[in-house]
């Protein structure tokens, strides 16, 4: 199986798992976001900062991952092929029987 088509395979597999785990800690942080009341003042910029940043990491981690691991395999492949090619040529041919 390809680099890509394992990724992809992968982000199917993944999606939701990872969707449903961010979305309950980001509905978590909704009622201190909006929330009213003595010392709400105090408490609203974490709920500010708990769900935009998990609204945040979501989005990057959804797009780039799969990117980093596609860049990081075609870098794989293009240090290696180089050592491919002199393991080839430095073995030696098959002998004559004797």
């Amino acid at each position: 199986m390809t680099a890509e088509d394992s990724i992809y395979q992968a982000c199917v597999l993944r999606f939701r798992p990872i969707l449903m785990t961010t979305m309950a800690a980001l509905l978590g942080g909704v009622p201190m976001m909006l929330g009213t009341g003595v010392g709400s003042e105090i408490r609203q910029p974490l709920g500010y900062a708990i769900v935009g940043g998990l609204a945040l990491s979501q989005i990057l981690t959804l797009y780039t991952t799969p990117v980093v691991y596609i860049y990081l395999d075609r870098l794989q492949t293009w240090m290696f092929r180089g050592r491919k090619k002199q393991a080839v040529a430095s073995q030696p041919g098959p002998r004559p029987a004797e």
